[in-house]
């Protein structure tokens, strides 16, 4: 096998895990999660792969210790205090919060010794990553780095092996200039020489890219990087054959019988702050209220997966969307008919039968790197629907043309979108549905990635 046909790829989360059985024995699965399952299908039409990540878990950990492996997966058992610290502390307290603007500026950010601490941590991560892929690479093979937990990785490895190929994809947004100004200059840059250590860094939209360029000075004569827009997709083929499993069938019987022939208002999302689903709801409340036609007549179908429970204001916000959506069945709710039925739980085949059930799907999130959820529902949508979305998606980019869109912001805009959906002619709404559906497929996760892949090895 040529060099060059070596793939590795490099994520926090593999593509599996590992539990240890009562008698000390340990059991392996697959993991989970959207970049999971897109990457484990592209890499398996690759002929030489191998897949880094880190042991998330005290069973994975053990797992790396005894020395089991499972072909083409090698995992990092990193110190669990340095990972909580670059993951939790780093990754998902400042990066996640910077790129998707939430902080809440008179309290936050603060840099102080603990930042400082964390930091370190966070470099140490991205160098055990950065050291085991050099140590794995074979010459000039392909390395594939995802996200914004590994963005010093590029050019860590980009010294210690010149000669590999180098893309990093980041999922989320970029910061805008504004923000990315208020992280410490050492921090900045770090981060611009990290991710201009690759020779291409992938973005999902061109917004996303340009905020790259503006922030890190990518576009300069002295970057090497190119900068490139590869707008993640969804399988519609896959996608319709898990929709209709058996357990669906049996959660979509449930929703029938729940919601009766009532019109269904959609929305599928992690309990993540940039997800809007506050003020979807709220928007939903001013709709009853501005709108009392549509009372006894619609149902709201929100499912709100817990999301990073390990940090308090995610906590506070989960039970935030537990409160208000009781607050909405409280005001409007009579004998037969309850308008928000909640689901704070994660249940995918509950999902996927609410896609199927859909009329209205609404996606508003303040920010947000893709948003598939947004390119799910209407590939999956039986009777076709209406999507309501929010210019801060980053799928917004490919299906504003067919969608009603809102400013994330704007409650009462957001309200009377919601009613114009309910209210769109059914020929109207089907042909917006299979613009928005082809839209959704055109670049599926196995050409998403291969075309990076040819890219890079151009």
């Amino acid at each position: 096998m040529a060099a060059s046909h070596q793939v590795l790829v490099a994520a926090n989360r593999g593509p599996l895990s590992y539990t240890l059985d009562t008698d000390g024995g340990l059991s392996a699965r697959r993991g989970g999660g959207g970049l999971v399952s897109g990457l484990s299908a592209a890499l398996a039409e690759q002929p030489q792969t191998l897949w880094i990540c880190a042991a998330l878990s005290e069973a994975d950990r053990e797992a790396v210790r005894r020395g089991v492996a499972e072909p083409g997966v090698r995992m990092l058992d990193i110190d669990p205090t340095v990972y909580d610290d670059a993951y939790n502390g780093i990754a998902n307290s400042v990066l996640w919060f910077t790129h998707h603007h939430l902080y809440d500026i008179p309290r936050e950010p603060v840099f102080d010794a603990a930042f400082w601490r964390r930091w370190e941590s966070y470099r140490s991560y991205n160098r055990a990553f950065a050291e085991a892929l050099a140590e794995e690479a074979a010459p000039e093979a392909c390395v594939l780095v995802q996200d914004y937990h590994l963005a010093l990785v590029p050019g860590q490895l980009r010294e210690l092996r010149p000669d590999l190929r180098i893309g990093h994809f980041t999922h989320t947004p970029w910061a805008s200039p504004e923000f990315l100004q208020m992280l410490p200059s050492e921090v900045r840059v770090e981060l611009a020489r990290g991710m201009l250590g690759a020779d291409v860094a992938g973005f999902h939209t061109r917004a996303w890219a340009n905020a790259f360029v503006e922030g890190t000075g990518a576009g300069t004569g002295a970057a090497t990087a190119r900068v490139a827009v590869y707008p993640l997709g969804v399988d519609g083929d896959e996608l319709r054959a898990l929709a209709h499993r058996p357990e669906v069938d049996a959660k979509l019987a449930e929703l029938r019988e729940q919601v009766g022939g009532l019109k269904t208002i959609v929305r599928v999302d992690r309990t993540e702050l940039s997800k809007n689903i506050l003020r979807g709801l709220l928007a939903y409340r001013e709709l009853l209220a501005s709108h009392p036609e549509w009372r006894g007549r619609v149902v709201h179908l929100a499912s709100a997966y817990p999301s990073r429970q390990d940090l308090a204001v995610y906590r506070e916000y989960t039970q935030a969307v537990r409160e208000l959506a009781a607050a909405v069945n409280e005001e409007f709710g009579t004998a037969d008919w309850q308008p928000v039925l909640v689901s704070v739980q994660d249940d995918f085949a509950r999902s996927l039968a609410a896609y199927r059930l859909a009329d209205v799907a609404l996606v508003n999130p303040v920010r947000d790197g893709m948003n598939l959820v947004a390119k799910e529902i209407p590939v999956v949508s039986e009777s076709g629907c209406a999507l309501v979305l929010s210019t801060g998606a980053g799928a917004y980019e490919e299906l504003r043309e067919d969608a009603l869109t809102v400013n994330p912001y704007d409650v009462t805009a957001t309200a009377e979108a919601l009613h114009a959906a309910l209210a769109m002619p059914e020929a109207e709404r089907a042909e917006r549905t299979k613009r928005l559906a082809a839209a959704a497929t055109a670049l599926p996760p196995s050409a998403w990635f291969t075309t990076q892949l040819t890219d890079l090895r151009a």
